[in-house]
This record gives structure tokens, C-alpha cells and sequence, in this order.
């Protein structure tokens, strides 16, 4: 029998991909148009806003209570 403390759980892939929705944005360069832009989406993939500038994009999601990370 296996001790609870070191049995492994399975994570659906929704499950996986809703891990921290509610708290990450993901920030990540984009092109528009042409034109380099920063979009940031929510931790489920849902793409949120564009902007033209990296910090705007960050200051953004840190103003709605959203934990910004970069994805490169």
C-alpha cells in the first residue's frame, strides 16, 4: 500500500491549464499589423488586452490584481 503523502495524482488538462487562472497574467510579445505589441493573456489562454509597450502590458495586468509573468 502506498503512503497518501506519496501517491501521485492526475491533473486533467483543463485542470492543469485553469492552475492559477484566477491569479497569472501572461504577458507575451506579439506582432500586429506588422508592429511588435505585448499581449496578455489569461492562464487559461484567453488572450485579455494588446499593448504597444511591455510595461504598459505589465502595469495593466498588476492594476486589475493580476500576478504578470513573461512568456518568451
Amino acid at each position: 500500500m502506498n503512503h497518501p503523502s506519496t501517491e501521485r495524482k492526475k491533473m486533467s488538462a483543463e485542470a492543469f491549464a485553469a492552475l492559477g487562472a484566477p491569479l497569472l497574467a501572461y504577458i507575451k510579445p506579439v506582432k500586429v499589423d506588422g508592429t511588435f505589441a505585448y499581449a496578455v493573456h489569461a492562464a487559461d489562454g484567453r488572450e485579455l488586452a494588446v499593448f504597444a509597450d511591455r510595461s504598459l502590458a505589465i502595469a495593466a495586468a498588476a492594476q486589475n490584481d493580476l500576478a504578470p509573468v513573461s512568456v518568451h
